[in-house]
């Protein structure tokens, strides 16, 4: 057998298949030498085709009838073994951390994935949903919205998720997901425009997150593990939150900074830690349930202190009472103290409230078997400011002093449902940990799925029992301690110091996770603004997208709040969340032979229900943050379209065009497009010179003028002689071309067609361009210049052919005469006017041109005049007054004015120019002088009515930006061809612009609405 050496290449013309995402086709040919196959920089099982030398053409006997396929195309088995042998190692840590290695680690070939579904995808999902709003609002959550309403929120963003794991299971297992995760997946599925959007979302939200798990550290730091570190104290009870958000900010920059150095020295240490983070949440959840358990039977001391129905701040007094005894004598109390401005217990001076009402001392966690659940069952929601109180306990409703309310426990954010749940959502975040390391996986294709599925089941079920079990809505902010912790056994230490390393192990993860996404989207290169994001050090940390990441983060910082941040972040992920549902609807309904996922537990209605829960969400939790998202989302999106890089990645939205393409065709076939609907569909007729370059560009520039865009151009050009010769030939004509409709900003379709003789190449072009009901109605050429001096009449001959072709096909046809002086795209005409020749109804084509020219910017400024010819026996005041009356029934302004053409005698000009014309005539046919004299008096007439008509257009329209007027047709008998070149010469001569007009024998152009 011989060696095959596999030679990787750029993107080579000879090669005509389309290249796999991340894989490229292989060009398996004989070197005709031994040894090995050449080394390959891409694990990927296909190369693109190369053009290797062949010394020797070697193949299998059994093989020899597909030598040549052989050249371009791998056999079998060398194709099945580089498809065994491909991995798909994540772009992630695993690189980086072997790159921070020694050179001759680097060397090393990289280990296959090993990772199992536990390791791999379920634990990772865990880290990720279990965090701060677990630890942090669960509690306050469950309290301010109830029992049956904090279930509807759990089931809602639960359900949500769920079903976009689903969908996102679909996705993954229709084929390898490299680096990026959600990215990779919706951009190879809706598109680089769709694709890119989400990314930059989904960045942002990963971004986000990090800012919230670092504020949820803080939080845990500063007031339950460290409440001496606060850097600013509160004078009074009004600058109390300012002073709070003042810590966090302080704080969380420097936390945020030692992360980002962390990630910056080395992702190694992140790793390493990951295990250690996951352990803290692990056990943290189990000592909540423990303690859960014991509190059936032993409820955990702690006491809230209430002054009549309303909760007091614990860290303010020392003892739950209005007097102490020390020694045998009665004294007034820490509280007596706050709430009396004289301490002297004889005459004092108290708070109204404080006089009429008692302090009493109540349990804050109940314990399961009290009835709290009976108790809590409904939401009680507060307004900024509002005391918390406790119904169900004797109070005198009487107000207080204003400088007392500092004492009690008061809302410090107003409370709703749609709030909570846009706080509650990122808990339920973190499913795509799986599809992010599906290069480190065994087997992603069964993990994932799996996983993630369980993971989310496990998750959703643990919300639901902590909705029971976390059932209190006092105690958050009461003698600082965590509520959660006080629950929790052996100790409450076991949570504070579990919820905190957890917070920061989440943070970590994101501020790894965020850059590398960037740095994804990056060398896509499908945002050209984030090109730099792409670059690292040289063993590929991103740098650069870290900075950016840290700069982002510290605006979330600075907010300072983690019930502000959290929504926030939210919108990033539900905006995430639709788009995968969408793409796995989409890719479902289209049917695309490539949409084979393992996974068969889907369907378009749960993905659709996924993407409509997401938009709800959306707008639920904070309809202001979701049209800011959308905004964001939107507008990345159009830019991506309009400046991005193009990219044909097989996604389903070029599917979904197809099928919208042929359900349009499909509908345009029933039947012709009513006169209000008619435009001109365009075929330009283009003719290249020697060098393949177009002859006549400013025949584009006025269609792009006249078009504007809108509705169907198709460029047509022919090329004379035999296809299998003239392929490559053809190949570059179609793209100077395009080329050349992309610099006159012509949106539409190119056609070469390669025939014998031009004039057939054109009649086919007039056939069978266009697809159904998208076929053209108009045909564009230009005018075959210098006929007169040319000895070879195929020229004009060609263009009296392709008028009686569009005739025959009742097509309507535009000549644009002398189209070198036609204005550019980037001209301006401020005035003048676009004269209109109405000599013969043509259907309306004369009326609607010149309105579509003037929706350009080009011709915006110029007026219209329509003239019409009058002859003796009409009536041409009345014809002036029926022309007025018609263009303002038509919503058309323009000057009407009517030219009186009188019988005069045929002048000695028109006889000379008739001469002439037969002169030329014979020599060309090579005809007897003697011509029949019915035939010349014919020539005469018609050589009369040119001359008398020009003098009457040059007259009233010398001065005109634009002349449009009627195209007469070509004679029945082919012998007068060159007699009608010369007629329209003559018709024409003296006129800067002109634009011959032929009509399609249909109206065009209608009065009714």
């Amino acid at each position: 057998m011989p060696h095959f050496t596999v030679v990787p290449v750029e993107d080579s013309a000879t090669s005509n298949y389309d290249s796999l995402e991340g894989i490229n086709w292989v060009d398996y040919r004989d070197t005709g030498q031994g040894g090995h196959p050449g080394h390959l920089d891409t694990d990927s099982p296909f190369l693109s085709s190369a053009d290797a030398v062949k010394k020797t053409d070697f193949y299998d006997r059994n093989l020899a009838l597909f030598e040549e396929e052989l050249d371009i195309r791998p056999k079998v088995s060398s194709l099945l073994s580089r498809l065994v042998n491909y991995t798909n190692i994540t772009q992630g840590a695993r690189e980086h951390e072997d790159a921070e290695n020694t050179e001759t680690s680097r060397r090393k070939a990289p280990k296959s994935p090993n990772m199992g579904t536990l390791m791999g995808v379920y634990l990772p999902c865990l880290q990720n949903i279990f965090g701060v709003i677990l630890f942090l609002r669960l509690t306050w959550i469950v309290g301010t919205a109830g029992i049956v309403q904090s279930f509807l929120i759990v089931l809602m963003c639960c359900s949500c998720t769920m079903l976009t794991a689903i969908s996102m299971s679909a996705i993954a297992t229709n084929g390898v997901v490299p680096a990026g995760g959600a990215y990779f997946m919706i951009s190879r599925s809706l598109g680089a425009e769709f694709g890119g959007a989400v990314g930059i979302c989904f960045y942002l939200g990963t971004t986000f997150a990090a800012a919230m798990y670092i504020l949820g550290a803080i939080e845990i730091f500063l007031k339950y593990l460290v409440p001496q570190a606060a850097i600013f104290h509160a004078s009074d009870h009004h600058g109390g939150d300012s002073a709070i958000l003042n810590n966090m900010r302080v704080y969380g920059t420097i936390c945020l900074s030692l992360m980002a150095v962390v990630v910056f020295v080395g992702v190694k240490y992140v790793n390493k830690l990951a295990s250690l983070f996951l352990a803290c949440v692990i056990i943290s959840i189990v000592s909540i349930y423990a303690g859960a358990i014991k509190s059936v039977f032993q409820p955990p001391d702690f006491s809230i202190c209430m002054l009549g129905n309303r909760t007091l701040v614990r860290d303010q007094f020392d003892v739950c009472s209005k007097t102490v005894l020390e020694g045998n004598v009665t004294v007034p109390s820490q509280l007596w103290r706050n709430f009396c401005s004289s301490g002297n217990m004889s005459s004092p001076q108290c708070d109204d409230y404080f006089n009429q009402n008692n302090v009493t001392e109540i349990q804050g966690i109940p314990g399961l078997a009290s009835g709290i659940i009976r108790d809590n069952m409904w939401g009680d929601y507060l307004e900024k400011g509002q005391i918390l109180e406790k119904a169900g306990l004797p109070s005198v409703d009487v107000h207080g002093a204003v400088e007392s309310i500092g004492l009690y426990v008061s809302a410090d954010i107003a409370t709703s449902f749609t709030l909570l749940v846009g706080i509650f959502f990122p808990s339920a975040t973190g499913i795509m940990a799986g599809s992010n390391r599906s290069g480190d996986l065994k087997d992603a294709q069964k993990s994932i799925p799996i996983g993630t599925i369980l993971a989310i089941t496990t998750t959703t079920l643990h919300f639901r029992c902590c909705v029971h079990v976390l059932s209190c809505r006092f105690g958050d902010a009461v003698s600082k301690n965590l509520v959660v912790g006080t629950l929790s056994w052996p100790s409450p230490w076991v949570i504070v110091i579990g919820s905190f390393f957890s917070t920061v192990g989440a943070g970590l993860q994101s501020l790894t996770g965020a850059p590398r996404l960037l740095q994804a989207i990056a060398k896509d290169n499908i945002i050209p603004f984030l090109r730099v994001f792409g670059h690292g050090k040289a063993n590929g940390e991103p740098t650069w997208a870290l900075l950016l990441t840290g700069l982002i983060a510290e605006l979330g910082i600075l907010i300072a709040s983690l019930d502000m941040v959290a929504p926030i972040l939210s919108m990033f992920f539900l905006m995430c969340y639709l788009f995968v549902n969408l793409a796995c609807a989409v890719q479902t309904l289209l049917r695309t032979p490539n949409w084979r996922p393992r996974f068969k537990y889907y369907h378009w209605a749960l993905s659709f229900l996924g993407m409509s829960m997401c938009l709800a969400l959306m707008f639920i939790s904070s309809w202001y943050y979701a049209i800011v998202a959308i905004c964001i989302a939107g507008m990345i999106y159009k830019y991506i379209e309009y400046q991005g890089a193009e990219k044909e990645w097989g996604d389903g939205i070029r599917g979904l065009s197809l099928s919208a393409a042929r359900y349009s065709l499909l509908r345009l076939e029933l039947g012709p497009p009513h006169t209000k609907n008619w435009r001109p569909q365009v075929l330009v007729l283009l003719k290249l010179d020697e060098d393949l370059h177009v002859k006549y560009p400013r025949l584009l520039t006025f269609v792009s003028q006249l078009k504007a865009g809108k509705g169907l151009t198709i460029v047509g050009s022919v090329i004379q002689g035999q296809f299998l010769d003239s392929y490559g030939e053809t190949q570059a004509s179609e793209q100077a071309v395009k080329n050349m409709m992309e610099i006159e900003r012509v949106k539409g379709f190119c056609q070469v067609v390669v025939a014998s003789k031009v004039r057939e190449g054109i009649a086919h072009l007039i056939q069978s361009c266009g697809l159904g009901g998208m076929k053209h109605n108009t045909v564009v050429m230009g005018w075959p210049y210098g006929w007169r001096q040319s000895e070879d009449p195929r020229a004009w001959k060609t263009f009296i052919n392709t008028v009686r072709c569009t005739t025959a096909a009742h097509l309507a046809l535009m000549v644009p005469k002398n189209v070198s002086f036609y204005p550019s795209n980037h001209e301006r005409f401020t005035d003048g006017t676009i004269d209109v020749w109405w000599i013969v109804h043509d259907g309306g084509m004369l009326m609607l041109l010149p309105f579509l020219l003037k929706q350009h910017k080009v011709w915006r400024k110029c007026k219209m005049r329509i003239f019409t010819v009058a002859q003796m026996d009409d009536n041409s005041i009345q014809m002036k007054k029926d022309l007025a009356t018609f263009l303002y029934q038509l919503r058309i302004e323009a000057e009407v004015e009517v030219v009186e053409m009188h019988d005069s005698d045929i002048s000695a000009y028109t006889y000379e120019r008739t001469l002439m014309m037969e002169q030329r005539s014979q020599m060309l046919r090579q005809m007897r002088l003697s011509s029949a004299e019915r035939e010349r008096e014919s020539n005469v007439r018609r050589m009369h009515t040119a001359v008398k008509l020009n003098e009457v257009i040059v007259n009233k329209s010398h001065d005109a930006r634009l002349v449009l007027l009627n195209m007469p047709g070509p004679p029945r008998n082919t012998d007068g061809d060159e007699n009608y070149m010369e007629f329209l010469e003559v018709l024409t001569e003296g006129l800067e612009r002109v634009l011959l007009v032929r009509g399609g024998g249909r109206e065009v152009i209608t009065i009714y609405s």
